[in-house]
């Protein structure tokens, strides 16, 4: 992470049952668990290993990207490259498809667990400002959990009452134990204890953080927003109680304007006014093909280069993924400023680059891998793009979607303060004639958040992704793979395979519906 050192020990066995493809017995290496929270250093060092596992998520918005409407897989064009991205893109993916599913169903569990590893001893050791590790500790595990949940629907988790609610465990699940554990439930109960984490959390947490990789309050109850919006698909009342959270963000935070906006998502753009949650990446720390989350940076962008050869004073060349179709670009009015910064538009220049597979001549310019960046070593796994996973103008359009949906009086005017940004003034105002505000809404965050990891899940939970998913089909250049999409079943991907065989849970859990 930047702007810290990352303290490297031994939290991999934190992973629970996630780690490898057999059980084995691992021995203790350094300090016992139990020996550890002694001091205030201790819990700031298990908090950072807490953090290290968001660096993971890229893996996350990786798919999330694929697996929209508005991306194509792309990649080699002579190889089925990356086929577990390749079978997303096109809704064929089965529960045998592993690589990146995989990872991301081990790596939010371990993110989980290692935030459990600082809850397990919270009331060892005191000292001032506890509270506050304590409340970021809560963050991690709730984020780590709407990830998980986001894309694998009910999943295995321990949980009690505390307070006349039910709360996740505050205690790790340990070697064996993972036999033990059961889904929740359903969804909705899921979101039920992320909600629950968040609420503790923003109690404690600071309105600011001297070290950026730090959450804020800000931070906690954007998500929470978040959470509840999704809720909100299976509970009405939920979109109230977002529009509530939400406004506690609501002049916190600013939109950036002009040529602030253009760089928005270059290295000086990061941790910027607009920035409510980000990820922290760094090139400083090599990685290796054996073990690519060991680096501190991230290669998502590496996804969405164009081939080599290709050459550019400011970007390097990638692999040619995730490429933004020409339906995505033609949402975008001339006059659009997003448009130059959602796009690296290449259709004039196709003989600068190697073309892939199902080539748009498009590429997604907020996540390019950059010349300017600090990157260790020869392997391209360690990019230092942040990733802005929650902004400003993300929370200005859930807010104003909670307002609509709660009967707020609202939802135009922040709807109006994202599209003035966009546009530079205020001649692209909502009215009634443009139709249904909450349909504005929807197509404003598909066009303000494009290539950001977003779309996928905002049609799921809005129910739109079905007509969406075939109103690409219906469109797309006839080389293009059509998208199998199957309602209630590709609203969640399936859990991989190898991991319900590893926790003797084929029969227990079940595979998710459909698969």
């Amino acid at each position: 992470m930047k702007n810290i050192k990352i303290v490297k020990y031994l939290l991999m066995v934190l992973i629970t049952f996630t780690a490898c493809d057999d059980f084995v017995d691992v021995d203790p290496i350094g300090v016992e668990a139990e020996d550890y929270f002694n001091s205030e250093e201790e819990y700031e060092s298990a908090l950072i290993g807490a953090y290290d596992l968001l660096q993971a998520t890229f893996q996350n918005v990786l798919i999330s990207v694929v697996a929209s409407d508005d991306f194509i897989a792309g990649g080699d064009p002579f190889n089925y490259d990356q086929p577990t991205l390749q079978n997303i893109n096109s809704m064929i993916h089965t529960p045998s498809d592993n690589n990146q599913l995989r990872e991301v169903w081990q790596l939010m569990y371990a993110g989980i667990n290692r935030a459990n590893y600082v809850l397990e001893f919270k009331d060892k050791t005191e000292f001032a400002g506890k509270a506050a590790v304590i409340a970021q500790a809560y963050f991690l595990r709730a984020y780590f959990t709407f990830e998980l949940t986001k894309f694998f629907g009910d999943v295995p988790l321990t949980f009690e009452e505390r307070g006349g609610v039910n709360r996740m465990t505050d205690k790790r699940i340990l070697f064996g134990e993972e036999f033990d554990v059961n889904r929740v439930g359903s969804i909705a109960d899921v979101y039920s204890l992320i909600e629950e984490d968040l609420k503790e959390a923003i109690t404690s947490l600071p309105a600011t953080q001297s070290q950026k990789y730090k959450i804020t309050k800000g931070a906690a109850q954007a998500l929470l927003g978040k959470v509840y919006l999704y809720h909100g698909t299976f509970d009405n009342s939920k979109f109230a109680q977002a529009a509530t959270t939400l406004v506690h963000v609501y002049g916190k935070y600013s939109l950036k304007q002009g040529a602030d906006y253009t760089n928005l998502f270059e290295s000086e753009g990061e941790n910027g006014d607009e920035s409510v949650f980000e990820i922290q990446y760094s090139g400083v720390e090599a990685a290796s093909w054996g073990c690519i989350i060991c680096s501190e940076g991230s290669y998502f962008v590496q996804y969405n280069g164009p081939r080599s050869p290709y050459d550019n004073p400011v970007y390097r060349s990638g692999w040619g993924f995730n490429l933004p179709t020409q339906q995505l670009y033609d949402l975008f009015d001339a006059n659009d400023n997003r448009r130059e910064v959602t796009f690296l538009d290449l259709r004039n220049d196709q003989d600068t680059y190697s073309q892939g597979r199902d080539d748009t001549g498009f590429f997604n310019r907020k996540y390019l891998p950059r010349k300017a960046d600090a990157k260790i070593g020869a392997d391209p796994l360690n990019h230092a793009n942040n990733y802005r996973a929650i902004r400003y103008a993300d929370v200005l359009l859930m807010l104003a979607e909670a307002e609509v949906q709660s009967g707020g009086s609202n939802a135009a005017a922040y709807l109006n303060e994202v599209r003035a940004r966009a546009f530079g003034n205020n001649s692209q105002n909502y009215t009634t004639a443009e139709g249904s505000l909450l349909e504005a809404i929807y197509t404003e965050r598909r066009k303000e958040l494009a290539g950001e990891g977003h779309r996928f899940f905002d049609l799921v939970r809005t129910g739109k992704a079905k007509a969406n998913f075939d109103a690409f089909n219906a469109s797309k250049p006839a080389e293009f793979n059509a998208v199998n999409f199957t309602e209630n079943k590709h609203e969640i991907f399936p859990i991989p395979l190898v991991e319900l065989q590893l926790a003797n849970a084929v029969e227990k859990w079940g595979q998710n519906p459909g698969y």
